[in-house]
């Protein structure tokens, strides 16, 4: 035992903060993108009471901890607690991951370089293409400045309450061709890219979509991810789909990017999915 918490000592701590947090895969994640690199990382779950967060943060940095992601209910409050942001962290306004440094708390947003580093390395192009996005909260913010650097031709979110998509929409015209609408308004439109960034596949709901919204080629993905396919993605099976993907690579692609941050070392993302792949399967 005592040579079990000498070796803990000569690791650099990091952790996942959330509630609920016990399911995550992220303390797997990184141990695999340690074993890989021989980066010395030892990696936690962190369990969160509702108001307490600023104090577990203040704790982990105290006990010598190096960094952390952090994930629902919790981004916002990171936004709010860190004293530096990066410049996609400022446009999602929420945070995932946190780096320590001497008296600051640098602050970023993983999610939608993870999403479109996913996506890319699927061999998808978004560049000229008609992507929808579905979802209005935080986890659409996340990944909309991402998804405009890669110069799609069009992109529109879809919310069931439609003035909540045009006000994102808004927020981000700058970086390229957006808009916002309710799901009605998807009548008689046709995408190259659906994006599901709805938490309906975590209660087995679907979103209210109208048949034939799909292009020739269309891809289709849903950020959450299961054992099994999702509600959209059986949809997405049932409408013809070309690809059908979930959002267990963008798990890995944006937990990569934080591991980046924090080491300055990118690990091979493929191995692990693929290793994640098999154990959810058994």
């Amino acid at each position: 035992m005592s040579d079990l918490f000498d070796f803990r000592r000569r690791l650099d701590n990091y952790a996942v903060m959330g509630n609920p947090v016990a399911h995550s895969k992220s303390p797997r994640i990184h141990s695999l993108f340690a074993e890989q690199t021989g980066e010395p990382v030892h990696y936690e779950a962190i369990q969160v009471d509702p108001g307490g967060f600023p104090q577990a943060v203040g704790n982990f940095d105290a006990s010598g901890g190096k960094g952390l992601n952090i994930t629902v209910p919790f981004k916002q409050e990171a936004w709010a607690l860190v004293n530096e942001r990066s410049e996609r962290a400022e446009r999602a306004g929420a945070v995932n991951t946190i780096k320590f440094g001497d008296a600051t708390l640098y602050g970023d947003n993983t999610d939608g370089i993870g999403l479109v580093n996913d996506l890319l390395n699927n061999r998808l192009v978004i560049k000229g293409k008609r992507v929808l996005l579905m979802g209005a909260g935080g986890a659409a913010r996340g990944v909309l400045a991402p998804l405009l650097e890669q110069q799609p031709a069009q992109l529109v979110i879809a919310n069931r309450t439609a003035e909540k998509a045009r006000e994102l929409a808004d927020a981000f015209h700058d970086l390229g061709k957006i808009e916002g609408c309710g799901y009605a308004a998807l009548e008689d439109k046709q995408f190259d890219l659906v994006i599901n960034a709805t938490a309906a596949s975590l209660q087995g709901e679907l979103p209210p979509l109208p048949d034939n919204l799909l292009a020739d080629g269309a891809v289709c993905y849903d950020m959450m991810y299961g054992a099994e396919p999702t509600p959209f993605m059986r949809w997405a099976f049932e409408q013809d789909a070309t690809t059908v993907l979930d959002g267990l690579g963008m798990l890995v692609e944006q937990a990569a990017e934080s591991f980046y941050i924090w080491r300055g070392v990118r690990p091979e993302t493929k191995t692990v999915i693929e290793q994640l792949r098999r154990e959810m399967a058994s």
